[in-house]
């Protein structure tokens, strides 16, 4: 039964959304926000909404490493506010939480108001709540009480502060909350104080982990009583060229000054940033770094007390692939499946924690990213690997035999079968490992008796009345989303649930960082297979770590096979390559109008010049990723500072420089 206070609040939150809400207050714009964009209604109230386990550990996997550096900061910062009745809540870039840290006492309570592992505070599921709210306007803030649109949510009082990446993308939301608090809004002040400090400390240490191979360069106001606004650090490699710099950096410092350069740190050097130049920073790096407190002047700025931190892992060099794939031929299957990859290493350790545990695995993702290769380096990789490995596309066995050749026939069982029957693929899997592709695409009356396999661990023959007892561990792999799929009806839920004991995701090809190991692995074993070397020169390297490669590995393996068959003595140049790798992803005309000097369209019939050519995969590598330098060096296989260079050379000019 809804109380007065609940009354109350939503009348207030219909007259502001229905009379004139004020565009400078926060609370008042998100109110119209979740009527107007999510079509939520403050007449009914909602309870919070906590996704259920197996979507949760969906949402933990993708940003697991970053949950490691993250649970240290919120320890430290809930025994300062353990006390007060706060709790503390860890959210992803979606508003899931994530993590979450508070007295078990209150577990009941904290779990049916959402402050609990697993709720989702977004502001299209929530409303107007400090998560939520924080993600649409990246920045800060304080929800307290009647601030929240939800009627269900008034008692609580939450602080929230955004969490960005080293590349200023959001990861997540930090949030210091309780179920009840002193009635002032004013009195969360010191609160969100707090949630802000920890949220910049737990961003910097991220950013000294994903900066751990690089020099970090860390900035102190030379006056630290007087600006609180945190420390910049600025990543730079052995060359001076800056390759990354935190969110307060990103605010603060801008590369050029007197000097007229970019402002963009990001690719810029040392010496376009402070007016003594890199050699006083590689100076205060062979320095006792930091012992000594040393001033750095920037060209817009002020001054700085100055810190080294050298790498902390040795740097892997491009120029080492080659090595690096002759290292890896020989290592265990697993390992042979990515270089530094970010994404795929660690797909690799969650695999290595299963092969051998009595879990389903589900793999996802784009056709061609090689979910097949990753469920035979399973196998491989497992105490069952010299049992039958027996793969299965769902999708490309005709319905009408797919039920005899899953579960198998006795003889006579139907009109032209063998005479002596047939042992169905399942049963051949017995021992080892069942892979089944493309899952989704599994007739819904077939999806039944796959179930009843999995849970009774026996398979029945068409024809036969005696089940055979099997041993199994399935494998199953799909490019759907299988959710969706349940959703319409056509792939049972229980199903689903039976397959993903574990879901490991594959990322598309376009987005990996080690496109060179990868190229020069593949090529490595199509050549053995054809008898040949498998050189590739710069140029036709640089042409393929740049394509979209929208089918994935298994469209790079068919380019690499046609290269090789194609070259002479083995090296592949550009002239090997076929046609589809020398067209632009998208229209060109479109693309070219952004740019300022940007190469004249070709005569008909006349193929671009190899200059061109660069060019308009710059640019739109620079367009697919809303013109993030750092995000298209990756996909491109350079370090920033090239690709700097070369969109000076085709005079591209970013949109908001134009």
């Amino acid at each position: 039964m809804m109380q007065p206070d609940q009354r109350e609040h939503i009348s207030r939150v219909l007259s502001v959304v229905h009379g004139e809400a004020s565009p400078d207050d926060r609370i008042q714009r998100s109110w119209r926000r979740c009527i107007e964009h999510y079509d939520l209604d403050p007449t009914r109230p909602t309870p919070a909404h906590i996704i259920e386990g197996t979507l949760l550990r969906e949402h933990r996997d993708q940003i697991e490493e970053f949950l490691q550096v993250a649970r240290t900061g919120m320890e430290q910062l809930y025994k300062r506010v353990c006390d007060l009745g706060y709790v503390l809540l860890l959210t992803d870039a979606s508003g899931v939480t994530v993590d979450f840290i508070g007295n078990d006492r209150w577990q009941g309570e904290l779990r049916r108001s959402g402050l609990y592992l697993g709720a989702d505070w977004s502001e299209a599921r929530a409303g107007t709540c400090a998560v939520g709210t924080c993600i649409a306007d990246l920045s800060p803030i304080t929800c307290h009480q009647v601030d929240h649109f939800d009627a269900s949510h008034i008692g609580l009082t939450c602080n929230s502060a955004p969490l960005f990446d080293p590349t200023g993308e959001l990861l997540g939301v930090l949030d210091v909350s309780a179920l009840t608090s002193p009635s002032p809004r004013e009195s969360q002040h010191l609160a969100l104080q707090l949630t802000m400090m920890y949220a910049k400390m737990v961003e910097d240490a991220n950013f000294m982990r994903f900066f751990r191979a690089a020099f970090v360069l860390r900035l102190g106001a030379a006056w630290p009583m007087v600006d609180a606004s945190g420390e910049m650090m600025l990543a730079f490699d052995a060359d001076g060229i800056v390759v990354g710099a935190n969110s307060v950096a990103r605010r603060g410092l801008r590369a050029g000054g007197d000097s007229g350069l970019s402002s963009e740190l990001v690719g810029s050097s040392l010496d376009a940033i402070f007016r003594e130049g890199s050699a006083e920073v590689w100076r205060i790096g062979r320095s006792a770094f930091g012992n000594e407190r040393t001033a750095l002047t920037t060209f817009d700025h002020g001054v700085f007390h100055a810190q080294v931190i050298a790498p902390r892992v040795t740097p892997t060099r491009t120029t080492d692939a080659a090595q690096s794939v002759e290292a890896f031929v020989s290592a265990p299957a697993l390992d042979r499946l990515a270089g530094d990859d970010a994404q795929m290493q660690r797909l690799i350790r969650q695999a290595k924690r299963l092969v051998d545990k009595s879990v389903c695995i589900l793999l996802h993702g784009e056709t061609g990213t090689g979910k097949e290769v990753v469920a035979k380096a399973l196998h491989e990789s497992s105490e069952r690997c010299d049992k039958p490995f027996v793969a299965i596309n769902c999708a490309a066995i005709p319905e009408s035999l797919i039920e005899s050749e899953l579960f198998g026939y006795t003889a006579g069982a139907f009109t032209g079968g063998r005479s002596k029957g047939m042992k169905g693929l399942i049963a051949q899997a017995d021992g080892g490992t069942l892979f089944l592709d493309e899952i989704g695409d599994m007739p819904i009356h077939l999806q039944t008796r796959l179930l009843r396999v999995l849970a009774e661990k026996e398979v029945t023959p068409l024809g036969s009345d005696k089940a055979q007892p099997i041993r199994l561990t399935v494998v199953a792999a799909s490019h759907r989303d299988l959710r969706k799929l349940i959703a319409e009806g056509l792939f049972r839920e229980d199903l689903y649930y039976r397959l993903c004991g574990a879901i490991l995701y594959l990322p598309a090809l376009r987005t990996r960082t080690d496109k060179d190991y990868l190229i020069r692995l593949l090529a490595a074993e199509e050549a053995a297979e054809m008898g040949c070397s498998a050189d590739i020169d710069a140029a036709a390297m640089a042409l393929l770590c740049s394509h979209a490669w929208p089918g994935n590995v298994r469209q790079l393996r068919n380019v690499l096979r046609f290269a090789l068959a194609v070259s002479d003595g083995g090296q592949i140049r550009v002239g090997d390559l076929p046609d589809e790798l020398m067209e632009p992803a998208g229209s060109v005309p479109a693309l070219r109008s952004t740019a300022v000097n940007a190469p004249p369209p070709q005569a008909s019939g006349t193929a671009p010049r190899w200059s061109e050519r660069e060019g308009q995969w710059l640019l739109e590598a620079l367009q697919r990723h809303k013109w993030c330098v750092t995000a298209a060096a990756a996909e491109l296989g350079l370090c920033r500072a090239t690709v700097y260079r070369r969109m000076k050379r085709h005079g591209i000019v970013p949109p908001n420089q134009l």
